[in-house]
Formats: C-alpha cells, structure tokens, sequence
C-alpha cells in the first residue's frame, strides 16, 4: 500500500513533488531566524540534581553577585608607584562600564592593622592602600599576610592579585507571569548584553597590555566564549565538511550533475532542521554544535547509497527509461535505509536516557534530522532525478576498487589472520575498557592558547583554585549560655536583636568552625578556604595576638559596621538559620586530582575523624555539580550501549529473520565501538560528555554497512548460489558504496579537529578512527562470519 502510494504519488508527480519541498524549505528557512545557541552552565548539569536545588538555597541564603575576575601581573613590583596608579587607573577605567556594579581590587581591602588607634575607630574608619597617609609597604605586607585576602586578592608571592568585576544585576521583573517565549527572549537579550560587555571590558584590558599581564575569567566570560566556539563550530564544521563532501562526490563520480544532486539533498536536510529547531526553541549547546555536520554527513551517506545502486541499474538496464529505473532504485533501497536509519535513530535515542541535558537534547535532535534526511532523500533526489535525460546522469564506467577487492581476496583467502587480528583487538580493547576513567578537569576542555584555559590556571595556581565546593554545618538548637555570660552581655548598651545576636556565638560552634576550616586546609588539593574561622583569625590578630572569648565575639560581631558585615561576615555565618559556611575552592588543575575520592574522603572524614554526625554538616557546590555529572557517565555509556546494542540486535532480527545472520551482522560494529573505548582507556583520556558518545553513535552509524552489505548478499545470493561469487560482487558494488560513505563519514568527522574545545577534538579524531575500522571490518571480518557459517544455505 504505501509501496504504491510511494510510487503513483511521489515518483509520478515530480514537479508538484518538488514545488511542495521549496514550500517546506521556504517555510522551515523562514523559522530558522529563531535558530538559537546556548552556553550557559545550565547545559552541564545533570537534569533535575538534588544538589543543584540545595546550592540555589545556599547561594539565596549566603548571597551571590555574578562577577567577572581579572588576574593583574604587573611587570614592575606591585607596590610601586606606577603599579599603583595603573591599577588605580584600571579600577576606574572598568568602574565608569555602565554594566558594572562595582571593582575590588587590591586597593580597596579594609586595612585594620595601619595605625595604632583603638580597634573600634580602625572598624568604624578603615584606611585602603589607595588613601594617601598610609604606610603603603606595612598595608601591603598586612594584605600578603592576612588570613582573609592572602592567595585570594593576592598570590602568595605578592606578584599577582585579582580584580573583582561585580555586574549590576538584571532581573525580569514578574517572572511568574511571564510567557515562556517573553522569558526565552529576555535571556537572548541577556545573552547580547553580556558579549557587549565581554567586548567593552576586553577593550579596556588592550589599553594597559604595556604595563603586565592582565588575563579575563569568570563565569560570564567563559559562557560568552563558549558561545564564540559553537558558532565557530558550526561553521568550520559545516563548511569543511561541504567542502569535503564536494571533493569526494567529484572523486566517485566526476560529473557535475552528481554533486549537485545529493549537495540539494544536504541543503534542504539542513535548513529544514534548523528552522525545525528554531520552531521548537531548541537551542544548540557545544555538545550539540556538530549537529550540522553530523546531517551533512549521514545525508550524504544515504544519497551515495541512493545514488551508486542508480548508476549501477542503470547501466545494467540501459533501455529502461529514468523512471522506471528512479523506480526500481527506490524499491530496492527503501527497506536497507529505513533500517540503518532506525538503528543509527536507536543509538541516537539511546543518548536520551543518560540524564545528562545537552547529551537528551543532542539525542532527540539528531533523531529528528534523521528522519527529516531520510523524507529529503526519498522525495528530492528521485524528484531530481526525473528531470534529467538518460545521457545527463549516466557517467564514465569505472573499474572495480582496488581496495574493496583487496579486502574482499582476505576474507576469502585469509580468514584465520582476521580472526586472529580480531582476537588481539577483542583483547586490547577489554584491557583498554577496564583502564576507562571519568575524572576530567574542566580546565582541561579548553586549549592551553585560549584566555579561558590562561585565566584559569593563574587562578588556580596563584590566587586558590578555580572549582567551588561550600562545607554547610548546621548546628543544634541555641542551648541556654549561663548567667555569668548573661550578667556581661548586659553590660553592654544594645538593641533587641543584636543583643538576642550576640548569643549565638559559643565556645562549641566556634570550635566546630575552626576545626573543619583547618582540615580542609590541610587537603593537597584544597586551595583556599574561607570561613568565619578567617575573621576570628584576623581579630586575633588585631587583638595582639591574643584569643578572643565567646562573649568579645558576640560584642565585636553588633559593633562591626555594616559594611564591613555584609561583605566579611555574612557570607560565612547565617545566625537565623543556625548555620555556618565555609568556601573552599580545589585546585583543578592539580596532576592527580580524583574529584569523587576527594568528596568521599572529606564526608569520610568529617564523620570519622571530626566526629559530625550526617544531620551536621553538607556538602555543595559547583565541584559536587560536575563531580556528579562525571560520575553519570559510566552509568549512561553502559546504559546507553547496553540499550543500543538490544536494539539494534532487535532491528537486525526483524529485518533479516535470521537469528545467526542477525549475530553476524552487529559483531564487527560491536568490536569497533568497543576497540574505541579500549584505546580512549590505553591512552589515557578520560571520559566526558562527548567522548561518552562515542560508542552509542559508531554503532549506530556503522551497523549501516552491515545492512547494506548483508541485504546485498541476500539478494546477489539468490541469483547465482555462490557465497565466493557473491561476496566478489557485493565487494565490487555495494562494497564500493560502503567504502565511499565511509571515507566520506571518516574525514567529515576528521574536520571537527579545528574545534576550540577539547572534548569535541576527541569526539572527531575517536569516532572518525571508529568508523574507519567498522569499515575495514564489515569489509573483512563481516564477509569471513558469512563464508564460515552460511546463513543462507549451502
């Protein structure tokens, strides 16, 4: 039924067939203008995370300004004069953005320990470096030493400090109210604005490149710069990929009107799914980016099928005119394509069950631009097909390839080397899996000539680390303090609440701070850590080195300004919530650095060691988020496999009904995802969001040859009963149009190389090599099984 609509409706009205597609491209191209990309740290979070949640309440309770942070090398010392002025300079330049809230630099840190004046005029009127009567050298020395602000503001050998941006904050006012389009289009104007300011700042930083090193980081520059890789991305990776594509369609068959025809099939794929997605608002993420390529190439890949089986029709029915021969192509191909479309759909679909955003989203939009690929192929290329006369798509006869002959003379002739050859890969490839590791630094993504990998590794060596991590501990109901501390605290002349403040401040909670505060400062891999375990260090300090009581605590925290407060205090001790917070941040570039290890130990050793009870302490933090995100990807790449694998077996089954062909048929795709995996392990790279992918795609998209070969023997074998026959034949034809895809597949991935961003570099060269050896092993190991176990009778 649907063989015959197929055929009366969309072979037989070519022209209608073909005004109805430029409809559907018009139409599809006009939604492509809300073609969006996202960079945001939203797309590296695993979809509803517990501890995601957790760290909004901690960020909402403890206060968080979204900031921007420059490391300033100057070449002279840093506190000389020039230095001075220059940073000053900078400061004022970068404080007159009208996006920017306000700049802390060195200059601006309270100095409490410059003069002799008793501590409450020292609070009350603290001097800064920049004011004029100040001992320059005795505050930069405070500053160096200072519990607070050494290997933060400054490093630790006084010739780095950090500027913090702090970015005036914008939100959408009724949010709730809001349309989801009004919210979608309030974050693109986010988005503008923030590569404005990206670019203003930038240019600012050009203008002092004679007077040091000055390096850009923060948050917002990275999702700014990331979002300049997917548009980078996607064109390099859509241009060279065309441009390969075109060379290789002139390489098979050297005639213009064969290059044009599939190159129509890719556009009209292409622009269709973009303008699907930007109709659905689906937004392109870096995992995502290659999306277009990957269309371009498994487009390709269906029309050279498409289009060799025509040639060869066409030339073994020479009398026949177009359509039949439109026709007998179509009815031969229909059922080899819509399986490896649904196999390579399967193991796209497979990505939706890892929990990971970017990688769902990656698995429904490839799913979609498959199908959409397959309409195109099947209803464009015969449509164009027909408008030609016989003489314009017949082209040169070509002899045999050299190489499918090759490989097909070692599968006749030699078939205890390849499965010898495959022993060894089988063997290597399990010691390579059994080596597989998902600790990853995020540093590491990003090639040591960007300003995002230069920025991050000064932080991280020279002002504390770069990765997050807050230890939350929570302590047990106020326990009434005794009267003689009562009798003392009255003594003092405050207010209500501050007085009622003043109580939360005990010999046990304080003790409980600082002993967390110094284990974590004792960990290898713990850069620097903040608490109020901090201020009370700095108090001593003030206080002549002398251990200030409970009480003097209490009494010092209702007489410190408000200002002072709010930016020292209140970000490490929340006395409503019976709380306290200590900021640590890791050392992510550190050689050995295990994330998970290092969560484990520290809630090991809180409960052990420290003696805390599960209900008294948790952890948060931006390390927990990705720490949780890594350790998801071995869950979803067995998952994924073991679900690609089910599948796939399943279509094979229902396709060739052949429980021994169906086994024959996925085991060398099967051997070359896993030989993959193996060499990712030997070499020692570990897993990430793209690299994880991998396995699931290369089968999905190689088993493609299997079909196509496998549903070529059957039909060969039929005519002449000869397996060795048959198998020199399927090599010469079919063989030759694996052969080609599978070039083509190969350095179509190669060109992902030119990526700014690490794990996209890896995906390319690993699944590019992966389809090269299902390849070689569908076109050797594959036709070897066939010979041996003839699955289709003697």
């Amino acid at each position: 039924m649907l063989s015959l609509f197929y055929q009366n409706i969309i072979l037989k009205n070519p022209k209608s067939i073909f005004v109805l597609l430029l409809i559907t491209l018009l139409s599809f191209g006009y939604f492509s203008k809300d073609f969006r990309l996202d960079a945001s740290s939203d797309t590296l979070l695993i979809e509803g995370d517990p501890d995601l949640e957790y760290l909004k309440e901690v960020t909402e309770r403890y206060g968080s300004k979204e900031f921007l942070i420059l490391t300033y090398s100057p070449n002279e010392g840093m506190v000389t004069e020039s230095s001075i002025n220059n940073l000053l300079s900078l400061k004022y330049k970068i404080q007159s953005l009208d996006w920017v809230h306000s700049v802390i630099t060195l200059l601006d840190i309270p100095l409490l320990n410059n003069s002799e004046a008793p501590l409450q005029e020292r609070l009350e009127s603290f001097k800064t470096l920049k004011d004029e009567d100040v001992d320059t050298e005795r505050g930069f020395k405070e500053i160096l030493n200072s519990p607070v602000f050494r290997n933060f503001v400054i490093s630790e050998d006084g010739k780095t400090s950090g500027i913090i941006v702090y970015i005036k904050k914008d939100e959408l006012k009724d949010i709730e109210s809001k349309s989801t389009q009004e919210i979608e289009e309030y974050k693109d104007t986010l988005k503008k604005k923030n590569h404005e300011n990206i670019t203003q700042i930038r240019e600012v930083i050009k203008t002092y490149g004679d007077v040091g090193k000055i390096y850009l980081g923060g948050i917002p520059m990275i999702t700014d710069d990331m979002m300049s890789f997917i548009k980078s991305d996607i064109i390099v990776f859509g241009l060279g990929v065309l441009i390969f594509i075109i060379a290789t369609l002139w390489f098979i068959f050297r005639k213009l009107i064969w290059i044009i025809v599939p190159i129509s099939s890719c556009f009209f794929s292409v622009l269709i799914m973009t303008g699907l997605l930007g109709l659905l608002g689906w937004k392109v993420t870096v995992i995502s980016s290659n999306f277009i390529a990957l269309m371009l190439i498994l487009t390709m890949a269906m029309n050279i099928h498409m289009s060799t089986r025509f040639l060869q029709l066409r030339e073994d029915f020479q009398n026949l005119d177009n359509l039949k021969i439109i026709t007998m192509t179509t009815s031969k191909m229909f059922w080899p394509i819509i399986y490896t479309v649904l196999t390579t759909i399967c193991a796209f679909l497979s990505l939706v069950f890892s929990g990971i955003k970017p990688i769902i989203d990656f698995g429904w939009m490839m799913t979609l631009g498959l199908i959409t690929s397959f309409i195109i192929t099947f209803t464009l290329l015969p449509t164009l097909l027909s408008f030609m006369s016989n003489n314009k798509v017949k082209v040169k006869e070509d002899t045999d390839s050299k190489i499918t002959s090759f490989f097909g003379k070692i599968s006749i002739n030699n078939k205890s080397i390849i499965f010898l050859v495959t022993g060894l890969v089988v063997a290597l490839s399990v010691v390579g899996i059994s080596k597989l590791e998902v600790e990853n630094s995020f540093i590491n993504y990003f090639n040591k000539n960007t300003e995002i990998y230069k920025g991050m590794k000064l932080i991280d060596e020279k002002l504390g680390g770069t990765t997050p991590l807050e230890v939350i501990l929570k302590f047990p109901k106020n326990v009434a303090v005794e009267s003689k501390e009562d009798d003392e605290f009255e003594s003092w002349d405050d207010e209500g609440g501050k007085d009622d403040e003043k109580y939360w401040f005990t010999k046990d909670k304080i003790q409980k701070i600082q002993n967390v505060h110094n284990y974590l400062d004792n960990l290898p891999a713990v850069g620097k850590v903040l608490s109020f375990s901090s201020i009370i260090e700095v108090a001593t300090q003030l206080n002549n080195n002398k251990p200030l009581g409970t009480l003097e605590m209490g009494v010092l925290y209702s007489k410190i300004p408000e200002s002072i407060k709010k930016d020292i205090i209140d970000p490490y001790i929340s006395i409503k919530d019976n709380e306290a917070r200590i900021s640590l941040r890791i050392i992510d570039s550190q050689d050995g650095l295990r994330r998970n290890d290092l969560i484990n130990q520290i809630n090991y050793d809180l409960e052990n060691k420290l003696k805390l009870s599960e209900e008294e302490f948790k952890l948060a933090g931006v390390l927990i988020l990705f720490n949780n995100l890594l350790q998801s990807l071995f869950k979803s790449q067995i998952l994924t496999l073991g679900l690609v694998m089910v599948g796939i077996f399943a279509m094979f089954m229902i396709l060739f009904r052949n429980f021994k062909l169906s086994l024959i048929g996925v085991v060398p795709n099967f051997i070359a995802a896993f030989f993959i995996l193996g060499i990712i392990g030997l070499l020692g790279i570990p897993l990430d969001m793209m690299t994880i992918t991998i396995a699931a795609i290369t089968i999905g998209i190689a088993v493609d040859n299997s079909i196509h070969y496998i549903y070529r023997f059957k039909e060969e074998f039929l005519k002449n009963k000869d397996y060795n026959k048959t198998l020199k034949v399927c090599h010469s034809t079919v063989g030759v149009a694996i052969l080609n895809t599978s070039i083509t597949i190969v350095f179509g991935f190669s060109i992902l190389v030119f990526s700014k961003f690490i794990p996209t570099i890896y995906f390319g060269v690993f699944t590019g090599l992966a389809m090269l050896l299902a390849m070689i092993s569908v076109l050797t190991l594959l036709p070897s099984l066939i010979l041996i176990s003839k699955p289709f009778g003697k």
